[in-house]
């Protein structure tokens, strides 16, 4: 890749950008704090320089293709940028570099995954962005995020081997050519492109493989959830917006998703688990869409993931504003804020609105393209369950989730207003929820879109119905208020499966493989020969009592809830580390035996 090329790339500086994090802090705190809204400042004027195609470099007989733009790629490149800006904004307070470098590094794999035009160069951006989001959990150093974040860390390197998988058996079914980034038609899809397409969906969070992002974005930092919702589920929607439009099992899942996430919001009770669940509602619009496959449907998607960014970071900020200054997100635990935090009253009910798809707000204007290309395209089960899946979501987020927190039952917490930098993000956010909503800011959106589709949202029609749904959804949370008062409960997804796989998988680690492990240290203790020291030293990643993983010498500390530690022992972190490398040998095994 050129200099040039290379300078152009917003992802460039954001990960020159993550690495002298550390250095700048130590510098000066302002330096750092300049640099989070410095570099997707910049970032924003380098996407609007991009030529078609730039940055392609042949190795090992490859093409790497490190940016490729059009329209489509245009309109996510536009949105990432301007939330990584709304977000370091967010985050300016947080002095700990390593929650900076994390989401900097997590931001460059997003742009690199949506500027790439191969599907290798996705691979490593892919993989990028699960790794550094990781790190966005952890640093809340509770047991809880530390155990979702090593579940969060193996679900992901599980689809990751399989997208990996897939693009092996795509380059032996076709060649070299076949790794380039395009389209793929239903009608020729073949093993390979399931797979790629299964990849994808784990990172959009389709059910049934949704479950991660419930049990991770709840106990990710404040400021981590908030670069959290916003990126891995959107760039998973760009991918197969890019690569698999038209397919019907995504029409079909989409609309699944829409219904299937509300249900559970609805019931939850943890404030950012309402919104996670909703996260995965919201998307289910866009797969919709991306199997419907019409330029309607596509460009209601593109439009409704520009939205749902900023309309969902607004909602997170709003919600991880309360986390920070009471210490609480769940609804049972709070009530009466309204007084102490106002600001964040009114940024979040301007991000319920906007979710709920209220006129004049920008989920009216993206949502209703997607239901309006569901009925074009005849289709009116989808119409029907995606119209149903609004109703629960002006249900649990326009007015549970803010009713509970700041008004309803005073629970006696106290808070105070939220930072100041937490305010004008907010306030960046919420006013593009409602410019982008009506006049200049819906045209400026739409040409934005790939596909030149004449679309009017304000129509009589569109507007009587939207206030009859919202009218009667309002109605019916007056009427069942007490029955919608929340409690503290568990709410099993199919997640339970999968954590009850788990504890085979574990017996399997700490038996089998451990027993098979001893037998190569025997051999190598008897024998010793080179190759049998390799041996050795490969299967003792699978021994839980073999890896001399320690951070303090001894034992790991976390700070949980201020100034109480809890040691998390050095076995457990070992049985983790044991049992992902062991995960990651069997999916290779079985690629490795496809292609």
């Amino acid at each position: 890749m050129t200099s040039n090329a290379l300078l152009m790339h917003p992802a460039t500086w954001f990960i020159l950008a993550a690495l002298l994090m550390p250095v700048l802090n130590r510098i000066h705190p302002m330096l750092q704090k300049l640099t989070l809204v410095m570099v997707p400042a910049l970032s924003i004027f380098l996407i609007y320089h991009l030529p078609e195609s730039f940055g392609t470099v042949t190795w090992m007989g490859f093409d790497l293709v490190f940016g490729r733009v059009d329209k489509l790629t245009f309109v996510f490149l536009n949105v990432f940028t301007l939330m990584a800006l709304i977000g370091g904004f967010y985050c300016m307070h947080v002095t700990e570099s390593g929650q900076h470098t994390a989401a900097f590094l997590y931001v460059a794999g997003a742009l690199g995954v949506t500027l790439c035009g191969d599907y290798l160069t996705l691979f490593v951006f892919w993989e990028l962005m699960a790794f550094a989001s990781t790190f966005l959990i952890w640093y809340r150093r509770k047991k809880k995020s530390i155990d979702a974040g090593f579940r969060y860390l193996l679900v992901h390197t599980t689809g990751g081997l399989i997208l990996l998988g897939g693009i092996l058996l795509r380059y032996r079914n076709v060649g070299v050519e076949g790794l380039a980034f395009e389209q793929i038609a239903q009608d020729g899809a073949t093993l390979a492109d399931y797979l790629i397409m299964v990849g994808f969906m784990l990172n959009a969070a389709v059910p049934p493989i949704h479950a991660w992002l419930p049990d991770a974005y709840p106990e990710a930092t404040v400021t981590g959830a908030v670069f959290m919702c916003a990126f891995t589920t959107k760039t998973a929607v760009y991918v197969l917006a890019r690569a698999f439009p038209g397919f019907e099992a995504l029409a079909i899942l989409g609309a699944v998703m829409a219904l299937y996430g509300v249900g559970y919001a609805v019931i939850e009770n943890d404030a950012r688990r309402i919104l996670a669940y909703h996260i995965v509602s919201q998307v289910g619009y866009m797969v919709c869409g991306i199997g419907i496959g019409t330029a309607m449907a596509l460009n209601g998607t593109c439009a409704h993931a520009y939205a749902h960014i900023l309309y969902k970071a607004l909602l997170f900020m709003g919600v991880g504003a309360v986390l920070e200054m009471t210490g609480k997100s769940k609804l049972n635990e709070l009530g009466g804020l309204w007084k102490t935090m106002p600001f964040a009253l009114v940024f979040t009910v301007i991000g319920g609105i906007a979710i709920s798809g209220f006129p004049l707000t920008s989920g009216f204007i993206s949502k209703s393209m997607i239901i309006a290309g569901a009925g074009e395209a005849h289709r009116p089960v989808l119409l029907v369950m995606l119209t149903l899946a609004s109703v629960g979501t002006f249900l649990s987020v326009g007015i549970k989730l803010p009713y509970f927190i700041w008004f309803g039952k005073d629970s006696g917490v106290k808070g105070r207003e939220a930072y100041w930098n937490m305010n004008l993000a907010m306030c960046i956010a919420a006013f593009f929820c409602l410019f982008l909503g009506f006049g200049p800011g819906t045209a400026w959106l739409y040409s934005m879109l790939p596909f030149d589709v004449n679309y009017h949202p304000y129509t009589s029609y569109h507007l009587s119905e939207t206030l009859q749904i919202l009218s009667f959804t309002g109605l019916g949370f007056y009427l069942m208020v007490k029955k919608l008062t929340p409690e503290d409960h568990m709410s099993l997804d199919l997640d339970w499966f999968y954590r009850k796989g788990a504890k085979g998988f574990m017996w399997l680690a700490k038996h089998p493989v451990h027993a098979f492990n001893e037998w190569m240290d025997t051999l190598y203790r008897t024998v010793g020969t080179p190759l049998t020291l390799a041996l050795a030293r490969l299967f003792t990643w699978f021994d839980k009592e073999g890896i001399d993983f320690t951070i303090d010498g001894s034992a790991r500390q976390v700070v949980e809830g201020g100034n109480k530690l809890r040691q998390i022992q050095t076995g457990q972190i070992q049985q983790y580390i044991g049992s992902a490398v062991a995960a990651v040998f069997v999916i290779l095994a079985a690629v490795l035996l496809l292609v």
